[in-house]
């Protein structure tokens, strides 16, 4: 039977490569979207994956969302924790809003949908989670002290989850990526994206797949034994 992995954030950017790389492995995909219908229709049209609609910083709304996609579609053997917001400042000019939105999404996220799917995968021995954290998680950035904590919690969350779901066949791992060719990178002043590339040994920014071909291996029967483990992929930028 065919195994079903579901990418939050799944319809654009990372998530969007994620979703076709796993289809094209074989896995049945549904990605997950928060917002924006007609781009999650686009998606669907040119993909034919399935897009279901919640928030996943909403605990409630994550465990009917996967109840419901298992219902649909299957059990959830798969689950890639990409959904991610931006609220950038510096401390003394966040606001509290800013603050509790990126963590409430960004690692209350990865809380919501692990609580949702990490039962059954239990219960079935085997299971894939990947969780994407950041460059910014593991060095820091300056003006992201909300990004930048939740994206090292989601470290911290994995190499914890792994130690639960180890001896059940269940893998829990994370993928750290750098500067990636995304609309949320395009959306740095030029000025400021000349001066991050310069320090990425590689001369360049990464793009998608490339993020996307490390969750198809920690996702395949090749990565079993892989498990608490965070792959940098940001072209030697940090070497962790």
């Amino acid at each position: 039977m065919t195994r079903v992995a579901i990418v939050t954030g799944g319809t654009r950017g990372i998530g969007r490569a994620i979703c076709e790389a796993l289809k094209a492995d074989g896995f049945t995909v549904v990605a997950n979207y928060a917002g924006n219908e007609e781009k999650a229709r686009a998606f669907s049209a040119e993909t034919g994956i399935a897009a279901y609609r919640w928030d996943v910083g909403d605990h409630e709304a994550s465990i009917a969302g996967c109840a419901k996609v298992e219902a649909e579609v299957g059990p959830i053997d798969a689950l890639v924790n990409n959904a991610g917001i931006t609220r950038d400042g510096v401390l003394h000019k966040m606001s509290f809003e800013d603050w509790n939105e990126v963590m409430r999404i960004n690692l209350g996220g990865c809380f919501n949908m692990a609580k949702a799917c990490f039962p059954g995968m239990r219960e079935r021995k085997w299971g894939r989670i990947v969780n994407i954290g950041s460059i910014n998680g593991q060095a820091g950035q300056y003006g992201q002290v909300n990004y930048a904590a939740a994206k090292s919690g989601i470290h911290g969350f994995t190499k914890a989850l792994a130690q639960e779901g180890a001896r059940a066949g269940v893998t829990v791992n994370a993928i750290a990526p750098g500067y990636i060719d995304t609309d949320m990178v395009a959306a740095v002043p030029e000025p400021v994206l000349e001066k991050i590339v310069a320090k990425i040994p590689v001369g360049r920014l990464g793009h998608a797949y490339e993020i996307a071909r490390g969750v198809s291996f920690l996702c395949s029967e090749d990565g079993g034994f892989i498990t608490g483990s965070t792959m940098s992929i940001n072209g030697g930028q940090h070497m962790y």
